[in-house]
């Protein structure tokens, strides 16, 4: 019997060894800049792999290895020419774990956008891992055909209820964004659900385990030291990303010093903000009442305006708000005054076919910018009684947002599940 028990663990030995290994979530790219990207993914058993790379597909002769052992990987690659595209393969030993072809790629940064177009792709509140949310995948895969995405911008709730890891895997990485996600460098900030399970003072929890963002400014822009706040450049476009969920709001708090900072540093031609709570909704949420929303209209609204940022995203109400150009609005829905809180032509649609494109003149100093609240990419919710004074447009539908940026001239449009075209605008500065 003890001869027996001895082979029987042998075997047993040999089997877990040879196990085989393959990929059960990702590749996914984070912290993308213009020479650096890390490829993420998560193996099934123990692994060690190595990424391969180069701009020829048939001919991948660099590579760079996970640092260590494990399920769970981010393989930095550096050494990276600007502008320029990268097909890759993943190995464990000998075993090709993703095989390269020819939309398993990542672009690096551009070092300038001059002449070039900048594209993105906004989800608000997606993490719902249903049809609902597939919709809207597929309704802005139809709609772009095969331009390039040069980024995804999550805006928190990217997984519900709770923000689990197991929540993740159906609301991200499984039959959901996965196609995308292989070629195109994602970036978020924190939502309450995901707050549920993770934690900004610590960078701890499902969130800050799946999401790599740079905390040293290794993607431009100012060191934050945290994941939980920070910003990247993509040419002449500046994004900043906040933490209106866990993170201190007030003024003169470490976020707020911060993002002046930032702010203050960057040189770029165009800047986007996103951060989760809107300053400006009547939508599942009302930023008359609720302290976050509150917080981050009187406290950081006028810290954007102050250094000229032009756009703002932002999710949690389940609705799709866009508001007139605005500057100075501080105050509840009912304060809103169109003629003083407008800026230029901001009080129209913002349409070149309608009351013509927003412009931002040299002679307004940087003055105006446009809030979206787009917080419908997985559910929606509704409206309160009376929709908010600032917002132009407000829709109960779902959808997500495709911006593009060239040189001077910002467009947006809202594409609703079915791929219909429900809000557009165009800003245009000197």
């Amino acid at each position: 019997m003890r001869i027996l028990n001895f082979f029987a663990c042998l075997l047993l030995s040999l089997n877990l060894l040879a196990q085989d290994v393959h990929i059960i979530r990702g590749p996914y790219l984070q912290s993308g800049f213009t020479d650096k990207v890390t490829v993420c993914l998560r193996t099934d058993n123990e692994a060690q792999p190595t990424v391969f790379y180069g701009t020829d597909l048939t001919a991948l002769t660099d590579s760079a290895k996970a640092s260590k052992t494990g399920t769970d990987h981010e393989i930095d690659i550096t050494g990276l020419q600007p502008n320029s595209k990268y097909f890759y393969e993943i190995h464990d030993g000998e075993t090709v774990l993703a095989t390269a072809s020819d939309d398993l790629f990542f672009r690096t940064h551009p070092t300038s956008t001059k002449g070039m177009t900048v594209r993105g792709w906004v989800l608000g509140d997606c993490g719902t891992a249903n049809d609902n949310q597939r919709a809207v995948r597929d309704a802005y895969y139809n709609h772009v055909g095969s331009e390039p995405t040069d980024m995804m911008l999550f805006l928190g709730d990217n997984a519900y209820q709770r923000g689990t890891d197991n929540e993740y895997q159906g609301a991200l990485f499984e039959n959901m964004y996965e196609n995308r996600l292989k070629n195109t460098i994602a970036w978020s900030c924190i939502g309450n659900h995901d707050g549920y399970s993770a934690k900004s003072e610590t960078q701890s929890g499902p969130y800050y385990d799946i999401f790599h963002f740079p905390t040293k400014a290794e993607c431009g822009g100012t060191a934050s030291g945290t994941e939980a706040y920070y910003s990247f450049d993509y040419g002449d476009v500046h994004f900043i990303s906040l933490d209106s969920h866990q993170s201190d709001r007030s003024v003169g708090g470490a976020m707020y010093t911060w993002a002046e900072n930032d702010l203050a540093s960057t040189s770029a031609k165009w800047v986007i903000a996103f951060w989760h709570h809107p300053a400006y909704s009547m939508g599942s949420h009302n930023s008359d009442k609720e302290k976050r929303l509150v917080e981050m209209r009187e406290n950081f609204v006028p810290l954007m305006e102050k250094y000229g940022v032009d756009v703002i995203f932002s999710g949690h109400s389940h609705s799709y708000e866009r508001s007139y150009m605005l500057h100075g609005h501080y105050g509840n829905s009912d304060s809103f005054d169109k003629e003083k809180m407008t800026v230029s032509n901001g009080g129209g649609n913002g349409r070149e076919d309608g009351d013509g494109a927003y412009q931002k003149t040299a002679d307004l100093e940087g003055k105006g910018m446009v809030y979206l609240t787009a917080g419908s990419s997985g559910k929606i919710s509704g409206f309160e009684k009376e929709l908010h004074e600032a917002m132009l447009f407000s829709l109960n539908e779902l959808g997500s947002c495709a911006f593009e940026i060239k040189d001077n001239r910002f467009d947006l449009k809202f594409i609703d599940n079915n791929g219909k075209v429900e809000d557009y605008f165009t800003l245009v500065k000197e």
